[in-house]
């Protein structure tokens, strides 16, 4: 019998002590917090403090050794198919065939998610892309990659954003491109990962400390103070 979609009504992501390990070395230990739908928590540490551990986890890409998490509703790993096409990740690497064009790159998306190609079309000319949209994508600058990986990461309208440093590399006209599909007016809700704590504040309603892979606090955005924030890279 086929398992029915979560609810709807879901929180988009709920963890309860959550662990992984790389081997003997820990990377996340007893993260636990819960993220109501359409919110977004903000997530400071230092390098190697895990970040990026955190968001392959939620993605489906790392299984949790320990604890439980679940993302739409969907226990992971076991019903991380359920979530994974309702989730858009925007991490480091852009994710795209360098090879393949602009243009060629988002249809072979948009048909794995079975979205209409004029969505490809219409998001080229919002984020500016429309001139380079026929060009290979090893052509472009960082800014430009960056934002076709947006693109990508959003083509399917997705209702859990993962994103890492999603403004690297943009320029003032590229930040304001791209802000309406993955700032805060986009809607889904977002985890999002950032070294810009001014920034990241502001584009919060909940914040995630975290401090040698553990959870140093997790609190309603106004709670929580750049000091606070700062006191992470220490």
């Amino acid at each position: 019998m086929a398992t029915a979609a979560p609810a709807a009504s879901a929180p988009a992501v709920a963890l309860e002590r959550v662990g992984r390990a790389y081997g003997e070395r820990v990377a996340l230990r007893d993260v636990s917090f819960t993220l109501p739908a359409g919110e977004t928590v903000a997530v400071f540490g230092a390098n190697g403090a895990g970040k990026t551990t955190l968001l392959r986890v939620l993605a489906g890409l790392l299984r949790p050794h320990a604890g439980r998490a679940t993302v739409l509703g969907a226990e992971l790993p076991r019903e991380a198919y359920l979530a994974r096409g309702r989730t858009g990740l925007l991490a480091h690497e852009p994710l795209l065939y360098r090879d393949l064009t602009v243009r060629e790159n988002l249809r072979f998306h948009a048909r794995l998610h079975g979205v209409d190609a004029g969505r490809v079309e219409a998001l080229c000319a919002q984020v500016g892309l429309a001139a380079r949209a026929d060009d290979p994508v090893r052509t472009l600058s960082r800014g430009m990659t960056q934002r076709a990986a947006i693109c990508r990461a959003t083509l399917h309208a997705p209702e859990l954003l993962l994103l890492d440093e999603p403004f690297a590399n943009l320029d003032p006209g590229g930040a304001l491109a791209v802000a309406p599909l993955i700032g805060r007016q986009a809607g889904p809700a977002r985890v999002l990962i950032s070294h810009d704590v001014e920034h990241g504040l502001l584009e919060a309603d909940w914040v995630l400390g975290l401090r040698g892979g553990r959870q140093a606090f997790f609190a309603s955005a106004a709670q929580v103070g750049v000091k606070d924030v700062r006191g992470l890279y220490a």
